[in-house]
């Protein structure tokens, strides 16, 4: 029912992120607010996002 789903965030332009998914690349990015992942986020971080909320994958 919640399965993990895992994006690399493409860009960052302001309060927003823009996440690619990783199982499906050609798939439109994802604009997500900052507001709502890690604080240590960058371009190039990975991210797995479970049970409504994203966590950096190491």
């Amino acid at each position: 029912m919640f399965e993990r789903i895992e994006y690399t965030v493409e860009k960052i332009a302001g309060d927003y992120a823009y996440l690619r998914n990783d199982a499906d690349p050609s798939e439109e990015l994802k604009c997500v607010a900052r507001a709502l992942l890690p604080a240590e986020v960058d371009e190039g971080t990975r991210l797995a996002y479970e049970m409504f909320q994203y966590s950096v994958i190491e």
